[in-house]
C-alpha cells in the first residue's frame, strides 16, 4: 500500500438508515448504508438445509429462511467428518479473501455429492449479499472475526494478513499465538494486530471461544433453516473491521450510537476512545462536511473531471463500464501530453468513483488512446495507486493498445447505486424508451397487418399522450395518412395511465381488446 493517508470516519445516524462516511485526506472515498427493511446480512450464520445438488456445476442450494435460497459452491465448502478438515488448508486463507481456499488436485477429484446430500443439514455463513437475482453466497467455512484475529472453528493453521510485511512482526505474533491458540481452531492474525500484545490476544480469543461455545449450544437447540449468529451491525462492524491505524477521527451523530461505540472500545481498546467522537451542532453532519452533493452525483452517469474532461460509468448485470471524453477540453500546445493529463486526472477519479459507488465484478476502463507506451505506463501505474488503499481485493491488467483497462473487483454486495434504486417503472431497468416517433411506427404496422387479415373496418386507438401527439401532427396528420392507407376508422383514446411504450386496439363494434392479436413484436419485461 502506498503513502500514509489521514482518514477519518463520518457516521449520520437516523431511525430509517444508518450511514458510514469514510473520508481520505478529507475526499470522500467510500459510503455504507443500512436500512432496516435491508439489513446487510454477510457475515450472519444460518443452521440450513441443502434443497438441491448440482453435481455439473459444483455446486447446491441451502434454504436458510431467507426469500432465495443460498447458493454453496464447491470452492466453499468443507467437511469436518470426525472433527477434521479434509477438503483444504486454511494457510491459504488471509483477512482479505476468506472465501476461497485454493483449490488442490485432490478437490478437483472430488465430487460434492461426497459428502453434501439433498436434506442435509450444514452451518453456513453468507459471504456475499443477494444480488440482482441471485440469492446469497455461503461457505461452510465458518470464520469468527475479532478485532485482531479471526477465528476459524475446525481449522488447524495460524495465517498472517498479506498486508504485514514486516517479517520479524510476523514472527512475533506468530509466536503469541501459538501460545494462545485453542486446539481445533484456526487463526488469521489481521492487520491492525501490529504492535499489540498478548493480552490483546487473548482477549479477543476469549471472546471469540465464548461466541462459538453459545453458537454451537444454539445449532443444536434450533430447526432449520434459522439464523443462530447475527454479525455486528454496520456501526460496530465498521469500528471492528475499519479502525485502522491511519483513521485519526470517528465522528458520530447520535448519543445511542457513540455510547455503545465506547462501551465496546473500553472493552476493545481503551486507546482508541479518544478519536471518537460526539457530533452536536444544529447543521446535518454531512451537510456539513460536503457530502451531500457528491452523494447526489453518485446516480449521475456522468462525473466531470477538471478542465471540462468526464467519465461515464454504465452499470449492466454482469459487467461496468467506464468511458473517459475529453469533452470540452481540448488542450494546449502538445496533443499527446493533454490526452496523457486528462487520463491521469481520470484515473483517480475513476478509482475514487468505484469505492465510492461500490462496483464491483468485472470492471472494462477505456482510457483515451495515447501513442507513447511510457505515458500508458504512468497512467496504469497512477490507477493502480489509486486502488492501493481499496478494502476489497481486485486485479487490474495493464493498458491494451487500445486504452482499455481489464479488472475485477470483489463483489460482496450490490453497488450503492442498485441498493437504493429500483428499475425503471416505465423503461423496465433498460435505460431508454422507444421516442415517440418509433411508437408511431409501430402502430402503423399493426393497423397494416390487421387491415390485410381483418375483417373489422372501425377500432378505438388509446395511446399516451405523447404517442397521441405524434399521430395527430402534420397536415394531413398520421392518424388521417393511416386511415387512408389501411382503409379504417380509427377513433383516438388518450390514457394518461398507459406505459409511453404500450398502446391498445379494441374492435369498437365489441369493444373487445384485440392488440396482441397484431402485435408481433416481443413486449419488454
Amino acid at each position: 500500500m502506498s503513502g500514509k493517508l489521514e482518514t477519518r470516519i463520518y457516521v449520520n445516524v437516523t431511525d430509517f438508515e444508518t450511514r458510514i462516511a469514510v473520508a481520505e485526506d478529507g475526499k470522500l472515498v467510500e459510503l455504507l448504508t443500512e436500512r432496516p427493511e435491508k439489513e446487510r446480512i454477510v457475515g450472519d450464520i444460518y443452521k440450513g438445509k441443502v434443497t438441491a445438488v448440482l453435481p455439473g456445476i459444483q455446486a447446491a442450494f441451502v434454504d436458510i429462511g431467507l426469500e432465495k435460497a443460498g447458493f454453496l459452491h464447491f470452492s466453499d465448502t468443507t467437511d469436518y467428518r470426525g472433527g477434521k478438515n479434509l477438503l483444504f488448508d486454511l494457510e491459504y486463507l488471509d483477512e482479505d479473501s476468506m472465501e476461497t481456499p485454493k483449490v488442490s488436485d485432490r478437490r478437483r477429484k472430488t465430487s460434492i455429492t461426497e459428502f453434501i446430500k439433498k436434506g442435509q443439514e450444514l452451518l453456513v455463513q453468507v459471504i456475499r449479499e443477494p444480488i440482482a437475482d441471485k440469492g446469497p453466497r455461503l461457505t461452510s467455512v465458518i470464520s469468527l472475526p475479532g478485532r485482531y484475529i479471526v477465528m476459524i472453528p475446525g481449522g488447524k493453521h495460524t495465517g498472517i494478513s498479506k498486508k504485514v510485511s514486516d517479517q520479524t512482526e510476523k514472527k512475533r505474533m506468530r509466536k503469541i499465538v501459538g501460545e494462545l491458540k485453542p486446539s481445533n481452531f484456526g487463526i488469521i492474525v489481521r492487520t491492525v494486530a501490529q504492535g499489540k500484545d498478548k493480552r490483546s490476544f487473548k482477549a479477543d480469543m476469549t471472546m471469540l471461544t465464548d461466541l462459538w461455545a453459545k453458537m454451537k449450544k444454539q445449532v443444536e437447540k434450533t430447526t432449520a433453516p434459522a439464523l443462530v449468529h447475527k454479525d455486528l451491525e454496520l456501526t460496530g462492524g465498521i469500528i471492528r473491521d475499519l479502525l485502522t491505524p491511519d483513521v485519526i477521527e470517528v465522528v458520530i451523530d447520535n448519543k445511542t450510537e457513540y455510547s455503545k461505540i465506547m462501551k465496546y472500545l473500553k472493552a476493545l481498546d481503551p486507546k482508541l476512545r479518544s478519536i471518537v467522537k460526539l457530533y452536536n451542532e444544529p447543521e446535518p453532519i454531512f451537510d456539513k462536511m460536503g457530502f451531500e452533493p457528491e452523494i447526489e452525483k453518485m446516480l449521475s452517469r456522468k462525473v466531470w473531471i477538471r478542465r471540462g474532461s468526464n467519465i461515464v460509468i454504465d452499470q449492466t448485470e454482469a459487467l461496468v463500464t467506464i468511458d473517459v471524453n475529453t469533452g470540452r477540453f481540448s488542450g494546449k500546445g502538445n496533443w499527446e501530453s493533454a490526452l496523457y493529463r486528462t487520463n491521469l486526472e481520470a484515473a483517480r477519479e475513476i478509482a475514487r468513483q468505484i469505492r465510492l459507488r461500490d462496483i464491483g465484478g468485472i470492471i472494462i476502463v477505456d482510457f483515451i488512446d495515447m501513442d507513447d507506451r511510457e505515458n500508458r505506463r504512468r497512467v496504469y501505474d497512477e490507477f493502480s495507486n489509486a486502488l492501493s488503499h481499496d478494502r476489497s481485493e481486485n486485479y487490474i491488467s495493464s493498458i491494451s493498445d487500445l486504452g482499455l483497462v481489464e479488472m475485477t473487483r470483489k463483489r460482496i454486495r450490490p453497488s450503492y447505486m442498485h441498493s437504493i434504486s429500483d428499475p425503471c417503472p416505465v423503461c423496465g431497468g433498460v435505460g431508454r424508451v422507444l421516442s415517440r416517433e418509433s411508437m408511431a411506427v409501430k402502430i402503423e404496422r399493426w393497423f397494416r397487418r390487421a387491415s390485410a387479415s381483418s375483417p373489422v373496418k372501425h377500432y378505438q386507438l388509446i395511446a399516451h399522450p405523447q404517442t397521441a401527439d405524434i399521430l395527430q401532427s402534420g397536415k394531413p396528420s398520421r392518424m388521417k395518412s393511416m386511415e387512408r392507407g389501411t382503409k379504417v376508422k380509427i377513433d383516438l383514446i388518450i390514457d394518461t395511465s398507459l406505459h409511453p411504450e404500450e398502446f391498445k386496439v379494441l374492435d369498437s363494434s365489441t369493444e373487445i381488446d384485440i392488440t396482441k392479436k397484431y402485435l408481433t413484436e416481443i413486449a419488454r419485461d
